[in-house]
């Protein structure tokens, strides 16, 4: 149940991260965004804290960023019109070959 935890605190992450910038970074402009953030926010520690109760915390916290990370970059390319440079898929590749490495010698 901690991978399910963890991976569901992962794309919490992600949606957390876009509503920053959603919410101009929580701008007081946009308060229903910028609420719903921080909500997001805190049920994403909420389930990586859960996650770290059994697996190890450096994977969990590794996992965590590495989904975040890769969900941000593939959000900021398809909603916020970011840059498709391959050098930029060829990172996120690289990350998800960690994120699988991580999960797989874990113990």
């Amino acid at each position: 149940m901690a991978w399910v935890w963890l991976t569901i605190a992962g794309l919490l992450e992600i949606s957390w991260a876009a509503g920053l910038k959603r919410s101009d970074g929580l701008s007081l402009a946009y308060p229903g965004i910028s609420a719903l953030t921080v909500v997001l926010s805190i049920g994403s520690f909420l389930l990586l804290g859960q996650a770290t109760k059994t697996l190890p915390l450096g994977t969990s916290y590794a996992v965590w960023t590495g989904i975040g990370a890769v969900g941000s970059a593939i959000v900021g390319i398809l909603v916020f019109g970011e840059s498709r440079d391959p050098a930029r898929f060829a990172c996120i590749a690289m990350i998800v070959a960690g994120i699988a490495g991580l999960r797989l010698t874990a113990h």
